[in-house]
């Protein structure tokens, strides 16, 4: 298993490795201890979703309220996906930026993002299945949502019209979102942060 940080702080990609036969292929594609490794506290596994998505489909960008936030672990067993991580943290080096990560069932990789990040896909593939290990469960009232189409944002989806939910397409664009306070704060989830490695 490799692991690499990517450009954002906090988040992170996984690649198996792969042991096939005739038979067929076994891997690794999560663990603990590996991860906690480089992240410094290990990932509490507190609930575990699944999404199937048709082609062109785009779900994005969400994020939880810090603390406590809701950390990911993301992979695709079915179909690919192309994976977008944004730095939502107000007073982050890199805010407003983002990094993209190719999900599918032939690398086989995964994504960890850490607590206070943005997270959303596009739909590579018809039934594109996500599978999704979380930090907490979910909290209606601490969940929102930055327009995934935000010009300044400038995500390059890689789809001709992206299809969005309700939420999504009525979602606040990212310069609204910090108007109105509802982003992350990044010393915030830093501090966060270390109480998990103080556990």
């Amino acid at each position: 298993m490799k692991i690499r940080s990517l450009s954002i702080d906090g988040a992170w990609e996984i690649t198996p490795q792969p042991h096939g036969d005739p038979r067929g292929l076994f891997l690794e594609w999560y663990r603990f201890d590996k991860l906690a490794e480089v992240v410094g506290h290990p990932l509490e596994l507190a609930q575990a979703n699944m999404s199937v998505s048709a082609r062109g489909v785009v779900r994005g960008v969400h994020f939880a309220d810090v603390p406590p936030g809701q950390a990911k672990y993301v992979t695709c067993p079915r179909g690919a996906v192309l994976d977008v991580i944004v730095d939502i943290r107000v007073g982050s080096p890199t805010f407003g930026r983002w990094d993209a990560v190719r999900l599918d069932d032939v690398d086989r990789r995964a994504v960890y993002i850490g607590e206070g990040l943005g997270h959303g896909f596009c739909a590579l593939t018809d039934d594109a299945t996500l599978t999704y290990l979380c930090s907490t469960t979910y909290n209606p009232g601490a969940e929102h949502t930055v327009h995934p189409l935000d010009p300044d944002l400038a995500i390059e989806w890689p789809a001709d019209a992206p299809q969005l939910s309700a939420r999504d397409d009525a979602a606040p664009s990212l310069a609204e979102a910090m108007a109105s306070g509802l982003l992350p704060v990044y010393d915030t989830c830093r501090a966060y942060t270390e109480t998990l490695r103080q556990e």
